[in-house]
């Protein structure tokens, strides 16, 4: 496959751990040049030192998603190093599935995700749309979710965040259509990526199960318990459970590399045997 990676100046939001650390070491792998963004400035330091270890191209820049003048400096950032911004992967989320009953518990939790989740996005977008339209080329990736798809029990907000993320992105497909390319990428459950330590009641996790609910909470033991059996773990298996962090950033590598004039404007990546029912 040819290589439409190589030499695009990508920004990646929450490069500091899981699959956007992963997201950025295999971009600079094809030889992009990499702005790592995230609020934990010592995991950047890590990712880019990294990289640049490779004889590969990064530079970081903490910033955090929920504030706007922030991702401003972030974009500036990448074009004052750069000249240009070609990719922008808004990655950064939390996931904090709990139940209205516990609303009092998770208020503050859900005010973070919301902050992050859907505001975060908005702000990548706005710190990055003047500088694509200019270049009259650019590609926004915006991490979605299969929560997204419909309302739950268990994930209300998170799946509300997601579903906007989903619009969100459709619209700006519409509006700067020939300029801007637009993704969304919906992962299904990922176990490694870090995203359920956000989590606030695990029994909402079962909300996407349906009908699966017993068998998913049994085969979830066995997979913790490393006692799951082995076509369950083998990704040529029909049977695979579930996708790893390195295989969801696989398929986010893929959606950018492509060439300006084709867009895969959606993707769902999930394990064929998984037991999720949305």
């Amino acid at each position: 496959m040819s290589n439409y990676v190589e030499g695009k100046v990508i920004i990646i939001t929450g490069a500091g751990s899981g699959f956007g650390k992963l997201v950025s070491e295999m971009a600079a792998d094809l030889g992009a040049k990499v702005v790592a963004a995230d609020i934990n400035e010592d995991n950047l330091k890590i990712v880019v030192e990294g990289i640049k270890a490779k004889g590969q191209s990064a530079e970081y820049v903490v910033a955090d998603v929920t504030d706007k003048e922030q991702m401003d400096g972030m974009a500036q950032f990448a074009i004052d190093k750069f000249g240009r911004i070609d990719v922008l992967v808004n990655n950064a989320g939390i996931m904090p599935l709990s139940f209205f009953s516990e609303h009092r518990e998770a208020s503050k939790a859900w005010d973070k995700c919301i902050d992050i989740n859907f505001k975060g996005v908005v702000n990548g977008i706005s710190a990055v749309y003047d500088q694509m339209i200019a270049q009259e080329q650019g590609q926004i990736v915006n991490i979605s979710s299969i929560y997204g798809n419909y309302g739950v029990y268990g994930s209300g907000v998170y799946s509300a965040t997601k579903a906007a993320v989903k619009v969100l992105s459709d619209s700006l497909r519409v509006e700067a259509q020939g300029k801007i390319k637009v993704t969304t990428v919906k992962p299904t459950g990922v176990p490694g990526t870090g995203l359920g330590n956000s989590i606030i009641n695990g029994q909402a996790i079962l909300g996407l199960t349906g009908h699966n609910a017993g068998t998913y909470a049994e085969n979830m033991g066995k997979f913790v318990s490393r006692k799951m059996p082995a076509e369950y773990l083998d990704s040529d298996s029909v049977k695979y459970w579930a996708i790893s962090p390195e295989e969801l950033a696989q398929n986010i590598i893929f959606v950018i590399n492509q060439p300006w004039g084709v867009n895969i404007s959606d993707i769902t990546v999930r394990a064929t045997g998984e037991q999720y029912t949305f």
